[in-house]
Protein backbone atom coordinates (compact mmCIF):
# COMPACT_ATOMS: atom_id res chain seq x y z
CA UNK A 1 0.00 0.00 0.00
CA UNK A 2 1.19 3.94 -0.76
CA UNK A 3 -0.56 5.56 1.58
CA UNK A 4 -1.26 8.59 -0.34
CA UNK A 5 -1.61 11.90 2.00
CA UNK A 6 -2.56 15.52 1.50
CA UNK A 7 -1.36 18.28 3.38
CA UNK A 8 -3.65 21.36 3.28
CA UNK A 9 -3.24 25.13 5.11
CA UNK A 10 -4.39 28.27 5.19
CA UNK A 11 -3.75 30.95 7.31
CA UNK A 12 -7.61 31.48 7.98
CA UNK A 13 -8.08 27.72 7.84
CA UNK A 14 -10.45 25.87 10.20
CA UNK A 15 -10.75 22.86 12.14
CA UNK A 16 -14.04 22.34 11.16
CA UNK A 17 -13.65 22.98 7.59
CA UNK A 18 -10.52 20.44 7.68
CA UNK A 19 -12.20 18.25 8.62
CA UNK A 20 -14.77 18.36 5.97
CA UNK A 21 -12.25 18.43 3.36
CA UNK A 22 -10.69 15.09 5.39
CA UNK A 23 -14.43 13.38 4.99
CA UNK A 24 -14.04 13.79 1.36
CA UNK A 25 -10.76 13.00 0.21
CA UNK A 26 -12.11 9.66 2.57
CA UNK A 27 -8.98 9.77 4.80
CA UNK A 28 -8.60 7.61 7.15
CA UNK A 29 -6.73 10.48 9.91
CA UNK A 30 -6.61 14.13 10.37
CA UNK A 31 -3.39 14.66 12.22
CA UNK A 32 -2.76 18.80 12.68
CA UNK A 33 0.48 20.24 11.94
CA UNK A 34 -0.20 23.17 13.59
CA UNK A 35 -3.33 25.40 14.08
CA UNK A 36 -3.98 25.97 10.61
CA UNK A 37 -2.65 23.06 8.57
CA UNK A 38 -3.69 19.20 8.43
CA UNK A 39 -1.92 16.43 7.00
CA UNK A 40 -4.63 13.94 5.63
CA UNK A 41 -3.35 10.46 5.35
CA UNK A 42 -4.52 7.75 3.64
CA UNK A 43 -6.67 9.71 1.37
CA UNK A 44 -8.81 8.19 -1.59
CA UNK A 45 -6.68 9.20 -5.22
CA UNK A 46 -9.85 9.30 -7.19
CA UNK A 47 -11.29 12.60 -4.79
CA UNK A 48 -8.11 14.51 -5.22
CA UNK A 49 -9.42 17.06 -7.69
CA UNK A 50 -12.46 17.67 -5.82
CA UNK A 51 -9.95 18.32 -2.74
CA UNK A 52 -7.69 20.31 -5.02
CA UNK A 53 -11.36 22.78 -6.23
CA UNK A 54 -12.39 22.89 -2.64
CA UNK A 55 -8.56 24.32 -1.08
CA UNK A 56 -9.08 26.52 -4.00
CA UNK A 57 -12.46 27.81 -3.05
CA UNK A 58 -11.17 27.71 0.99
CA UNK A 59 -8.33 30.12 0.07
CA UNK A 60 -5.98 27.06 1.26
CA UNK A 61 -2.85 26.00 -0.13
CA UNK A 62 -3.09 22.03 -1.08
CA UNK A 63 -0.26 19.66 -1.40
CA UNK A 64 -0.54 15.92 -2.80
CA UNK A 65 2.32 13.25 -1.90
CA UNK A 66 1.83 9.62 -3.35
CA UNK A 67 3.44 8.71 -0.63
CA UNK A 68 3.55 9.13 3.28
CA UNK A 69 5.38 12.04 4.08
CA UNK A 70 9.30 12.30 4.61
CA UNK A 71 11.20 13.07 7.60
CA UNK A 72 12.67 16.44 7.60
CA UNK A 73 15.71 15.84 8.44
CA UNK A 74 16.01 13.44 4.69
CA UNK A 75 16.37 17.36 2.77
CA UNK A 76 19.67 18.21 2.63
CA UNK A 77 19.57 21.23 0.36
CA UNK A 78 16.98 24.12 0.40
CA UNK A 79 17.75 26.42 -2.71
CA UNK A 80 15.89 29.50 -3.04
CA UNK A 81 15.55 32.65 -5.50
CA UNK A 82 15.92 36.21 -3.98
CA UNK A 83 13.45 38.69 -5.66
CA UNK A 84 9.61 38.18 -4.93
CA UNK A 85 10.55 35.10 -3.28
CA UNK A 86 12.39 35.11 -0.25
CA UNK A 87 11.94 38.83 -0.47
CA UNK A 88 9.14 41.08 -1.49
CA UNK A 89 10.26 43.49 -4.39
CA UNK A 90 11.98 42.64 -7.20
CA UNK A 91 15.33 45.01 -6.19
CA UNK A 92 16.21 46.50 -9.76
CA UNK A 93 12.98 47.49 -10.13
CA UNK A 94 13.38 49.83 -6.91
CA UNK A 95 16.66 51.06 -7.82
CA UNK A 96 15.10 52.01 -11.03
CA UNK A 97 12.65 54.14 -9.28
CA UNK A 98 14.99 56.10 -7.45
CA UNK A 99 16.33 57.34 -10.75
CA UNK A 100 12.66 57.94 -12.12
CA UNK A 101 12.91 54.88 -14.76
CA UNK A 102 11.06 52.33 -12.51
CA UNK A 103 8.25 52.08 -15.60
CA UNK A 104 10.21 51.13 -18.10
CA UNK A 105 12.87 48.42 -15.97
CA UNK A 106 9.16 46.69 -14.16
CA UNK A 107 7.96 46.50 -17.89
CA UNK A 108 10.82 44.12 -19.18
CA UNK A 109 11.29 42.59 -15.02
CA UNK A 110 7.95 41.46 -15.80
CA UNK A 111 8.08 40.41 -19.33
CA UNK A 112 11.23 38.23 -18.16
CA UNK A 113 9.61 36.25 -14.82
CA UNK A 114 6.20 35.95 -17.42
CA UNK A 115 8.69 33.80 -19.94
CA UNK A 116 8.05 36.81 -22.29
CA UNK A 117 11.58 37.27 -22.77
CA UNK A 118 13.54 34.10 -23.29
CA UNK A 119 17.32 35.52 -23.26
CA UNK A 120 17.50 36.37 -19.52
CA UNK A 121 21.09 37.74 -19.95
CA UNK A 122 20.11 40.16 -22.38
CA UNK A 123 16.86 41.61 -20.24
CA UNK A 124 19.37 42.06 -17.69
CA UNK A 125 21.75 43.94 -19.54
CA UNK A 126 19.18 45.78 -20.64
CA UNK A 127 17.89 46.86 -17.77
CA UNK A 128 20.86 47.73 -15.97
CA UNK A 129 22.07 50.12 -18.71
CA UNK A 130 18.86 52.26 -17.53
CA UNK A 131 20.87 52.09 -14.57
CA UNK A 132 23.72 54.25 -15.82
CA UNK A 133 24.34 57.26 -13.34
CA UNK A 134 22.42 56.05 -10.66
CA UNK A 135 24.46 56.83 -7.01
CA UNK A 136 25.42 53.60 -5.06
CA UNK A 137 24.19 54.96 -2.64
CA UNK A 138 20.86 54.28 -3.65
CA UNK A 139 21.38 50.09 -3.05
CA UNK A 140 21.70 50.67 0.59
CA UNK A 141 18.62 52.43 0.67
CA UNK A 142 16.65 50.28 -1.07
CA UNK A 143 17.92 47.81 1.35
CA UNK A 144 17.10 49.76 4.12
CA UNK A 145 13.82 50.94 2.97
CA UNK A 146 11.98 48.68 1.19
CA UNK A 147 13.55 45.18 0.93
CA UNK A 148 11.34 42.63 3.57
CA UNK A 149 11.61 39.05 4.28
CA UNK A 150 8.39 37.60 2.81
CA UNK A 151 6.38 36.00 5.48
CA UNK A 152 7.55 32.88 7.05
CA UNK A 153 11.14 33.07 5.23
CA UNK A 154 13.11 33.47 8.54
CA UNK A 155 11.56 30.55 10.67
CA UNK A 156 11.74 28.76 7.21
CA UNK A 157 15.29 28.39 6.80
CA UNK A 158 15.87 28.86 10.63
CA UNK A 159 14.21 25.29 11.16
CA UNK A 160 16.48 24.34 8.07
CA UNK A 161 19.62 25.19 9.38
CA UNK A 162 18.38 22.88 12.70
CA UNK A 163 18.42 20.24 10.49
CA UNK A 164 21.84 20.85 9.42
CA UNK A 165 19.95 21.76 5.48
CA UNK A 166 22.38 23.60 3.55
CA UNK A 167 20.42 26.74 2.31
CA UNK A 168 21.62 28.06 -0.66
CA UNK A 169 20.00 31.68 -2.35
CA UNK A 170 20.66 32.08 -6.02
CA UNK A 171 19.11 35.09 -8.06
CA UNK A 172 19.18 36.96 -10.91
CA UNK A 173 19.81 39.56 -9.11
CA UNK A 174 22.92 41.13 -7.49
CA UNK A 175 25.29 40.60 -4.97
CA UNK A 176 24.35 44.04 -3.22
CA UNK A 177 21.83 42.36 -1.54
CA UNK A 178 22.12 38.33 -1.30
CA UNK A 179 25.74 39.11 0.89
CA UNK A 180 23.86 40.84 3.39
CA UNK A 181 21.03 38.13 3.21
CA UNK A 182 23.46 35.83 3.88
CA UNK A 183 25.49 37.60 6.45
CA UNK A 184 21.98 38.24 8.30
CA UNK A 185 20.25 34.79 7.60
CA UNK A 186 23.05 32.63 8.24
CA UNK A 187 22.68 31.06 4.59
CA UNK A 188 25.53 28.72 3.36
CA UNK A 189 25.96 30.10 -0.18
CA UNK A 190 24.78 32.30 -2.26
CA UNK A 191 25.40 33.28 -5.94
CA UNK A 192 24.34 36.73 -7.89
CA UNK A 193 25.42 39.42 -10.60
CA UNK A 194 27.78 42.35 -9.32
CA UNK A 195 26.80 45.88 -10.07
CA UNK A 196 29.60 47.60 -11.55
CA UNK A 197 30.61 51.30 -9.69
CA UNK A 198 32.77 53.71 -11.35
CA UNK A 199 35.39 55.22 -9.20
CA UNK A 200 32.77 58.13 -8.62
CA UNK A 201 30.37 55.94 -6.79
CA UNK A 202 27.99 55.62 -9.66
CA UNK A 203 26.53 52.76 -11.13
CA UNK A 204 27.66 52.51 -15.08
CA UNK A 205 25.14 50.65 -16.33
CA UNK A 206 27.21 47.23 -16.73
CA UNK A 207 27.01 44.35 -14.92
CA UNK A 208 30.40 42.71 -14.14
CA UNK A 209 31.71 38.84 -15.26
CA UNK A 210 29.27 36.44 -16.68
CA UNK A 211 25.44 36.64 -15.88
CA UNK A 212 23.78 34.61 -13.03
CA UNK A 213 20.64 33.16 -15.57
CA UNK A 214 18.18 30.09 -15.46
CA UNK A 215 21.25 27.41 -16.46
CA UNK A 216 23.29 29.03 -13.99
CA UNK A 217 21.34 28.93 -10.78
CA UNK A 218 20.08 25.19 -12.02
CA UNK A 219 24.29 24.74 -11.89
CA UNK A 220 24.60 25.79 -8.81
CA UNK A 221 21.96 23.77 -7.09
CA UNK A 222 23.28 20.76 -9.15
CA UNK A 223 27.02 21.51 -7.56
CA UNK A 224 25.71 21.57 -4.66
CA UNK A 225 23.73 18.88 -4.43
CA UNK A 226 26.70 16.74 -5.68
CA UNK A 227 28.91 18.07 -2.59
CA UNK A 228 26.51 17.10 0.14
CA UNK A 229 25.50 14.00 -1.61
CA UNK A 230 21.69 14.95 -2.59
CA UNK A 231 19.80 12.95 -4.39
CA UNK A 232 16.76 14.95 -6.24
CA UNK A 233 14.43 13.67 -3.72
CA UNK A 234 16.44 15.13 -1.09
CA UNK A 235 16.34 19.01 -2.62
CA UNK A 236 14.01 22.12 -2.56
CA UNK A 237 13.47 24.45 -5.01
CA UNK A 238 11.70 27.62 -4.44
CA UNK A 239 10.84 30.48 -7.44
CA UNK A 240 7.94 32.73 -8.59
CA UNK A 241 9.58 33.33 -11.80
CA UNK A 242 10.08 31.30 -15.34
CA UNK A 243 14.07 32.26 -14.87
CA UNK A 244 13.54 29.96 -11.58
CA UNK A 245 12.41 27.06 -13.46
CA UNK A 246 15.45 24.59 -14.34
CA UNK A 247 16.91 25.22 -11.24
CA UNK A 248 13.35 23.67 -9.99
CA UNK A 249 13.55 20.76 -12.23
CA UNK A 250 16.72 19.63 -10.15
CA UNK A 251 14.70 19.33 -7.08
CA UNK A 252 11.95 16.70 -6.21
CA UNK A 253 10.14 19.58 -4.22
CA UNK A 254 9.93 22.28 -6.51
CA UNK A 255 7.96 24.90 -5.03
CA UNK A 256 5.75 27.73 -6.52
CA UNK A 257 5.85 30.71 -4.17
CA UNK A 258 3.24 33.36 -5.31
CA UNK A 259 4.55 32.55 -8.75
CA UNK A 260 3.98 33.68 -12.14
CA UNK A 261 1.57 31.38 -13.83
CA UNK A 262 4.44 29.27 -16.33
CA UNK A 263 5.66 28.58 -13.01
CA UNK A 264 2.78 27.30 -11.13
CA UNK A 265 2.03 25.20 -14.13
CA UNK A 266 5.16 23.64 -13.79
CA UNK A 267 6.10 23.15 -10.31
CA UNK A 268 4.66 19.98 -8.39
CA UNK A 269 3.90 22.20 -5.21
CA UNK A 270 2.56 25.94 -5.09
CA UNK A 271 2.13 28.65 -2.06
CA UNK A 272 -0.43 30.97 -2.66
CA UNK A 273 -1.91 31.52 0.29
CA UNK A 274 0.34 30.75 3.16
CA UNK A 275 4.06 31.92 3.68
CA UNK A 276 7.20 30.23 3.15
CA UNK A 277 7.41 28.24 5.99
CA UNK A 278 4.26 25.98 4.89
CA UNK A 279 6.92 23.45 3.18
CA UNK A 280 8.17 22.47 6.84
CA UNK A 281 4.53 21.34 6.84
CA UNK A 282 4.87 19.07 4.01
CA UNK A 283 7.63 16.94 6.28
CA UNK A 284 7.17 14.86 9.33
CA UNK A 285 8.80 16.68 12.21
CA UNK A 286 12.01 14.83 13.54
CA UNK A 287 11.75 12.39 16.87
CA UNK A 288 14.20 14.09 19.23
Amino acid sequence: MTHPCIVIQSPTLTLSKMEQIAAIAQANQLILQGAHAGLLVDVDINSIEEVKLLAKASRADFAFFPQPLANWSDIKVLAMDMDSTLINIECIDEIAAIAGRKAQVATITEAAMRGEITDFAESLRRRVAMLEGVPASALEKVYQEKLFLNPGAEYLLQKAHEAGIKTLLVSGGFTFFTERLQARLGLSETHANTLEIDEKGLLTGRVLGPIVDAQAKAHYLEALAAKEGASIQQCIAIGDGSNDLLMMEKAYYSVAYRAKPIVQDKARFSINHCGLDAVINWFMPDEH
